[in-house]
């Protein structure tokens, strides 16, 4: 193991923000992506920088868009309020920066609810952000090209975790196949993912389906697990890999708020930071203490860690039934923690696009395709 994964430091890229520009220096091309999930409202404004690229920019805000939404089928009006005033956030932020090209994306509420497209039709309308609801199977592309970086590319494969508020996505990366030496000039479509599944379950909904007890409920846990299992099942296409994860040469990504918080807790950070977090390689025994630490605390006290806090303090349990289930169903020792994912895989793609023909050039001041100006 390398003194990077010792130290769980996962480099430079796509972590650190944009110092100041010297005077007189050229102003850099700037990409835009924006990621509206069940849970959480994600913006990142950045520009190239090698192989990856170098944050200006970025907005985090837990919304919930997807409160009650496995109970009625539908966006609730509270949860759609929360959602437009942090995209008007974004808004702002994009229309100040001038991105040479934006891309956002809302993913398993948007898809499921039946006030979906009302809700991206309302977004236009009052922030003037035009939402593209994607597929699943575009979602786990993109988390893959998010995560590329923190592939081991000494091992055979890699199974990537996308635990999502509404949705969760597993993808099965073929570490030896050859296009893995120019993935970073992939659009995510092409990468040598073997097989994937998304299943409609994530921490909101999940939580929902089972309400939390008492403290230390290990059937209630234990039944979020076998949920999972259930759910997730056989994987068309997953049997070639399999011997790598048997002969561990195989690692599990996890990305997602929930982990993130489990690794801060493993870490006994008294703030959160991301910089020790993004790339942290956790043992599965870990993984399980950290589960263990936080389930015989009752929602109060999980709430009073310092990286769960009163927003995710009663969906992380279901994040971490989620990893252990995907654990007992693909057996691997190593487990790498990704703060990053499909917003960051919409930016590299972004970045890698090339328009058969040549754009003409946005005046200065315009705002890009997926933003309309203010009136």
């Amino acid at each position: 193991m390398t003194q990077a994964q010792q130290t769980g430091r996962a480099g430079p890229e796509a972590v650190a923000p944009s110092a100041a520009q010297p005077a007189g220096a050229r102003e850099p091309t700037l990409f835009a992506a924006i990621d509206l999930g069940t849970n959480n409202c994600r913006l990142l404004i950045a520009a190239p920088a090698g192989r990856s690229f170098r944050v200006v920019e970025s907005f985090s805000r837990i919304v919930r868009l997807g409160d009650g939404l496995s109970r009625t089928g539908r966006l609730d009006d509270e949860a759609m309020d929360r959602a437009v005033a942090a995209l008007r956030i974004c808004a702002d932020k994009v229309r100040r920066r001038r991105p040479l090209r934006i891309r956002a994306v809302a993913t398993q509420a948007c898809r499921s609810a039946s006030n979906g497209v009302d809700f991206v039709e309302r977004v236009a309308a009052e922030t003037g952000l035009r939402l593209a609801i994607i597929s699943p199977k575009e979602e786990a592309q993109l988390s893959v090209a998010g995560c590329l970086t923190l592939l081991d590319r000494t091992q055979t494969a890699a199974l990537v975790v996308d635990v999502g508020g509404g949705s969760t996505e597993l993808s099965w990366v073929d570490l030896t196949d050859p296009r893995m030496e120019q993935a970073h000039r992939l659009q995510p479509s092409r990468l040598p993912i073997r097989a994937w599944i998304s299943i409609p379950v994530g921490v909101v909904s999940l939580a929902e389906r089972f309400p939390e007890g008492a403290a230390g409920d290990r059937d209630w846990y234990r039944t979020m697990v076998e949920h999972i299992k259930t759910a997730i099942g056989e994987v068309e296409g997953t049997a070639p890999l399999r011997p790598a994860f048997d002969a561990g040469a195989a690692h599990l990504i996890g990305t997602s708020g929930a982990i993130t918080s489990l690794a801060g807790l493993h870490l006994n950070l008294e703030r959160y930071d991301r910089n020790r977090v993004d790339g942290l390689w956790l043992t599965r025994q870990d993984c399980e203490a950290a589960a263990e630490r936080l389930l015989v605390q009752d929602a109060a006290a999980r709430a009073a860690q310092p990286c769960i806090g009163p927003d995710r303090a009663d969906l992380v349990l279901a994040g971490a039934a989620i990893l252990q289930a995907v654990q007992e169903l693909w057996p691997c020792e190593r487990v790498r923690v990704a703060d990053r994912g499909l917003r960051e895989g919409l930016l590299l793609a972004l970045m890698q696009e090339r328009p058969g023909r040549r754009r003409r050039r946005r005046p200065r001041g315009a705002a890009p395709a997926a933003v309309t100006p203010r009136a």
